[in-house]
């Protein structure tokens, strides 16, 4: 039997050698990656003398199947209990339907930072000539922006009553077609976001952050970010950090923090990435940002993602692409996602070792090019595998 991951207030997250961990195994081809996933995990911290309890949760397809719920009261009450947890590709429909189960669970635990290292393995296939200069952390705050779900939809009573509220109070002229979405960046929100990447720079040895914005547009909301950024460092951090107005470009051994306009950001991680390092934005330019630099190293079936609170300890990290349901039960797909997304988890929970363990089993088999088929197709002379015996090849080189 296995013991629940705690948290206290001062020592951090109180880790057991053997774990309880929720996972919900995701729908469309989460039955191929969750168990190769799994096998990988296990076996490596099995190396190190850790022994997971997996309990599986509900949510999803598989969920609603069950229980009539897509994100049943049971498998929220079980994260927040085991403060832990992992997840392949949830559904979510495109312009109706329910709510998107990733961002429920994000904002029901606040699980306020995203965080999506992008990293190139040499021997995948990339769009560009130089992708090993690509190595950044994404810091993409989960809560707020417009994804906080502020919105009415368009020629209902309740578009036309906020439409009538904005037009008193604030002589603002909306459209009688259109939706209508909020966007809250508070203080709050975005501080504790960029003091979590400011952390991390100094915990990992990281040189540069950069906030990343919209504030020449957006000045209330993505200009705040900005500008509380700046004040966050100055206040809190300035024996190991210093903004680039505050330095004159000079940083001496401290970080350097700059920022720099979301749009030119995106053209500038391409063709400027060594001048990228820690990134700090809102929710709706990192999901942009994070895919866009996913696709320099090779897709986002190699990028995970960790969901987070280091406040309470609560993560979830999950497979950060969609569910391919043509391909679900085929035994074909790429678990690398999922398998580094446990890599960040094993990372959060203290298990250095053993993440650093996958990581070069990942490193040698994209190296000696036995690799699936998304992979495969791309490559000379490579070796095409199924998603199981991926997986397998990772645990015959740990």
């Amino acid at each position: 039997m296995g013991e629940k991951i705690t948290m206290d207030a001062d020592a951090g997250l109180q880790v057991p050698t053997d774990p309880i961990i929720p996972f919900i195994e995701g729908d469309g081809t989460g039955v191929d990656i969750w168990p190769a996933a799994r096998l990988v995990l296990d076996a490596a911290a099995s190396k190190h003398g850790h022994s997971i309890e997996w309990k599986e949760v509900l949510a999803g397809e598989k969920a609603y199947r069950e229980t009539g719920e897509w994100l049943p009261q049971e498998t929220v009450e079980v994260f927040t209990e085991y403060l832990i947890g992992i997840k392949g590709p949830l559904t979510t429909p495109v312009g109706g339907g329910f709510r998107s189960l990733n961002v429920a669970l994000r904002q029901i635990l606040d699980l306020y930072v995203c965080l999506r290292p992008i990293r190139w393995f040499e021997g995948v296939p990339s769009p560009v000539k130089h992708p090993e200069l690509v190595d950044m952390v994404i810091f993409r705050e989960n809560t707020e922006d417009i994804y906080a779900g502020f919105e009415v939809e368009a020629m209902t009573p309740d578009a036309l009553k906020l439409r009538q509220l904005l037009e008193d109070a604030f002589g603002w002229r909306i459209r009688e077609d259109a939706g209508i979405g909020i966007k809250p960046i508070s203080k709050t929100g975005s501080q504790r976001l960029q003091r979590a990447a400011i952390q991390y720079a100094v915990d990992h040895g990281r040189p540069r952050i950069h906030w990343v914005h919209k504030g020449n547009i957006m000045k209330f909301t993505e200009g705040a970010f900005q500008r509380w950024g700046y004040e966050l460092v100055r206040e809190e951090f300035a024996d190991v950090a210093v903004g680039w107005a505050d330095c004159d470009g000079d940083p001496g051994d401290r970080i350097l923090v700059q920022d720099a306009i979301a749009d030119i950001a995106l053209q500038q991680v391409l063709t400027r990435p060594t001048e990228f390092d820690v990134i700090a934005t809102m929710n709706l330019n990192g999901d942009y940002l994070s895919d866009a630099l996913a696709a320099q190293v090779g897709g986002i079936g190699i990028a995970p993602g960790g969901n987070a609170n280091y406040v309470t300890g609560h993560g979830i990290f999950e497979a950060t692409h969609g569910t391919a349901p043509k391909y679900a039960g085929q035994d074909k797909v790429n678990p690398s996602s999922v398998i580094l997304s446990g890599v960040l988890m094993f990372e959060h929970i203290g298990w250095q070792a053993a993440a650093d363990d996958i990581v070069r089993a990942l490193e040698s088999t994209i190296g000696d090019k036995v690799v699936t088929y998304d992979f495969a197709r791309l490559m000379d002379g490579a070796t095409e595998v199924k998603c199981s015996e991926f997986a397998q090849a990772l645990v015959d080189r740990l």
